[in-house]
């Protein structure tokens, strides 16, 4: 099926965030991070999608939401690379190849239970040290971790 013809299976989208290009595998993941479960708008949500870029992909549309930069940080740790636009009267108005940030703040849980961060209230920070293979390292204990090992905190509500 080409790729115009899958188009036209989802309606388009007056105002809202489209995000595009996810793997497969990790649309799930990035329905919860965002809760998208928890929120009263109409989502389109496209599984298993053909894609020459990564053979498989998942798309997501949301109406009427536009997401601030902890949320689109919180996608970028488990997803980087995917795609953002921001449509506006059926226009796409903005569009971006998003990745990892130079800052994590509040996103990513330290797995150091001496860390300050696991014994006082307060928020994680963490320099991405490699945006490629996604390796950061803890502000305060210095302590590094790899893709693998990342665990994101508990999202904040909306």
């Amino acid at each position: 099926m080409s790729e115009i013809r899958q188009e036209l299976q989802v309606a388009a989208l007056r105002n809202g965030t489209v995000i595009d290009h996810i793997p497969s595998e990790k649309l799930f993941t990035v329905v919860s991070l965002l809760g998208l479960e928890h929120m009263d708008c109409n989502i389109t949500i496209g599984f298993n999608l053909e894609s020459e870029k990564l053979g498989k992909k998942g798309i997501i549309k949301i109406a009427d939401k536009f997401f601030d930069d902890e949320e689109i940080n919180r996608i970028t740790v488990v997803a980087p690379h995917v795609k953002l636009n921001i449509i506006r009267e059926y226009e796409v108005i903005e569009k971006r190849e998003l990745e990892l940030p130079d800052e994590l703040q509040g996103i990513v849980k330290c797995a150091n239970p001496k860390c300050i961060t696991n014994n006082e209230p307060m928020p994680t920070r963490f320099h991405v040290i490699d945006k490629e293979t996604c390796v950061i390292k803890c502000h305060y204990c210095e302590k590094e971790f790899k893709k693998e090992d990342i665990v994101l905190s508990q999202r904040r509500t909306l």
